[in-house]
Parts: C-alpha cells; sequence; structure tokens
C-alpha cells in the first residue's frame, strides 16, 4: 500500500493512493483509524483490514466514487507527527569520499556499529516549501535518504527480528546548513542548528509488501532486508546525484537493534538511512575540487525546486525560499 497523510478542514488524514486517487481510510472500512498516527498505533490490527479493503478496490469489488484526485489534496509529511526522529550513517561510499576529500582516513569504526544522530522531529514536512533564515543559505545542502517508520513498540529488537518493525519506507531529504554544522561541531557536539530547520519526508509511505520484488540480499556479514531501488536528486530540473539504496552496508534491521538497545522504540518513530553516495553537494564539491582546483562549488539558492526520486517510492519535491528577515546567529558570534 501507498499510505498518504493530506490536509482536511485543518486536520491530518489517511489515505491510500490507488493509481492517481486517494481514498480515505473510512472508505477501506469505517472502523480503520483516520490518521496515520493512529494508524501505527493500532498497526497490527488496521493494517490487514486496509489490506483487504484496498484489494476490494482495486479488484473492483467495492465499487466507489469516493476517490480525490491526488492533485487536487494539500499532501502532508505521510507520518507528520512522529515521535521521534534518528538519522543513520549507513553508506559507506558517502562517508569513504567525504573523508578522503578532508584528506583524512576512512575512520574504521564505521565498520563495526552504525550509528545515528537525532534531529527535531517537529521540523519534519512533506512536499511543498521550506523556509530558510539567512544563516542557512551559507553553503544549504540537500542529502538523498530513505527513511522508515516503526510500526510497533519494541525495545532491545535483535536485528534478526527488526524487518517487523517497518511500517513502511519514503524518500527524505536530510537538509543541512553547512557552515552552521560545521562551526558548532568543532564543540565534538551536534549537529543541531544545522539540522534541525527543516526535514522533508515523503511524498508517501510504502509497505513492505509492495517492495517485495526489490528485496535483495544485504551486504556481506549484515542481517536485514537490502532493497534495489535506484536513488536520484535533481536540482531544478538538472540531476546532481543517483545511487542505488542497496548500496547500504548497514541495513535498517541493524540501525534498529542499535537504536532500541535499552530503549523502547515507539510506532511513529522515523529513522533515516544516511546520505547515499553522490548524495549531497558536501561530497560533489569536494569530490570536484579534489579533481580541480578551479572547481565551482554548487550549494541551493532561494527559490531552487529540489527533487527526489526512489523507485517505488515516488519524487518528493520541494522548494526552497528565503525567509524575510536578515537576522544572522552566526553574525552574533563574541
Amino acid at each position: 500500500m501507498k499510505l498518504v497523510s493530506y490536509l482536511q478542514d485543518g486536520h491530518d488524514r489517511l489515505g491510500v493512493l490507488i493509481g492517481d486517487l486517494v481514498y480515505d481510510m473510512e472508505v477501506l472500512h469505517p472502523d480503520l483509524p483516520n490518521s496515520m498516527g493512529l494508524f501505527l498505533n493500532y498497526w497490527e490490527e488496521s493494517y490487514a483490514v486496509a489490506q483487504a479493503g484496498e484489494m476490494m478496490l482495486r479488484e473492483g469489488e467495492r465499487i466507489s466514487s469516493k476517490g480525490m484526485p491526488l492533485s487536487e489534496l494539500e499532501l502532508l509529511a505521510p507520518v507528520p507527527f512522529p515521535g521521534s526522529c534518528r538519522d543513520g550513517y549507513a553508506f559507506r561510499q558517502h562517508v569513504a569520499a567525504a573523508r578522503r576529500n578532508r584528506k583524512v582516513e576512512m575512520i574504521p569504526e564505521f565498520d563495526q556499529y552504525p550509528v545515528f544522530y537525532f534531529t527535531n522531529h517537529h521540523s519534519i514536512q512533506g512536499p511543498g516549501d521550506v523556509r530558510c533564515m539567512p544563516d542557512h543559505f551559507e553553503k544549504l545542502d540537500f542529502e538523498l535518504e530513505a527513511a522508515i517508520v516503526i510500526c510497533k513498540q519494541g525495545r532491545n529488537i535483535k536485528a534478526e527480528e527488526a524487518d517487523e518493525y517497518i511500517g513502511g519506507l519514503m524518500i527524505m531529504n536530510d537538509l543541512s546548513a553547512r557552515k552552521l554544522q560545521m562551526e558548532e561541531m568543532l564543540l565534538n557536539l551536534g549537529p543541531a542548528k544545522g539540522k534541525d530547520f527543516s526535514t522533508p519526508i515523503g511524498p508517501w509511505l510504502v509497505t513492505l509488501e509492495e517492495l517485495e520484488a526489490f528485496v535483495v540480499p544485504c551486504k556481506e556479514n549484515h542481517v536485514g532486508k537490502s532493497w534495489n531501488l535506484s536513488m536520484k536528486c535533481s536540482v531544478n530540473g538538472v540531476q546532481v546525484s543517483e545511487g542505488n539504496l542497496s548500496d547500504m552496508d548497514w541495513t535498517f534491521a541493524e540501525i534498529i537493534e542499535r537504536a532500541s538497545y535499552g530503549v523502547d522504540l515507539f510506532p511513529g518513530d522515523v529513522i533515516g538511512s544516511g546520505t547515499v553516495g553522490t548524495g549531497c553537494f558536501l561530497e560533489l564539491n569536494g569530490t570536484g575540487k579534489l579533481n580541480d582546483p578551479n572547481y565551482t562549488e554548487q550549494w541551493l539558492q532561494p527559490n531552487d525546486v529540489v527533487d527526489m526520486e526512489i523507485d517505488a517510492l515516488g519524487k518528493l519535491s520541494n522548494t526552497i525560499l528565503a525567509e524575510e528577515t536578515d537576522w544572522s546567529i552566526l553574525k552574533n558570534k563574541k
């Protein structure tokens, strides 16, 4: 299923996307939860009922004129109000290239355990406008990623069982204000202000049964599902990045295992993959300058349109807007 959250009468609603039409959950079954938050909290009771309702609609056994054109809806993040948001560091290619560009050795700890950081779950958003302050435009960057959402509570989850806790996959753009990020991380704490202003996800959540045809073996000596899904990012219609979700070294299952160690994970918790190789300007600019000292860096600018596409997961489109202010915290340094 493709689960869509949209705005209706000031409230978030949940529907299923079939073709170009979205069907509210009450069309599938009147007892189904009508928001993603409730649906995730009652996943084990609701998921099979929703699947059966979707199948009846697809096969024409349930005739309905209540499908709403996708183009007419105001889409929200698929998970509009996540309880938390962690972002991983799962692609070795990205980490190795970024370190090479800084002329430092690959860090061996990358291959020993998966890591993640917490970002601002209140800044999760869906498709549409992203509002940025002046300091954000000091090396504003996209980051091409995928993300999962947890669909049932768990603690001390073993990697071998962790895929059962994944409700589905979606696209994530881990937007980064690099100057703010680099300055604050000199103090070995963070990232914070370099990351907390916006994290778009979407356009919908694709449940795992719809992705079975794309499952491939994970990397050697790793555990969990991997998916052969092409990833790409374009800025103003020009492709700047391309990778594949199967290039993840650490699986989502392994990240869940580490994240849940001594900690409860809850339905609605979002976890990102980390950046795919070539999946951000920081890496692309570093590689370009390494190969050509006269290389011109590229960063996101006001009114840029960022389109991210992942096979089977759709296209997430965001427009970068500048807030009408000249307020800068970078200029307030002592």
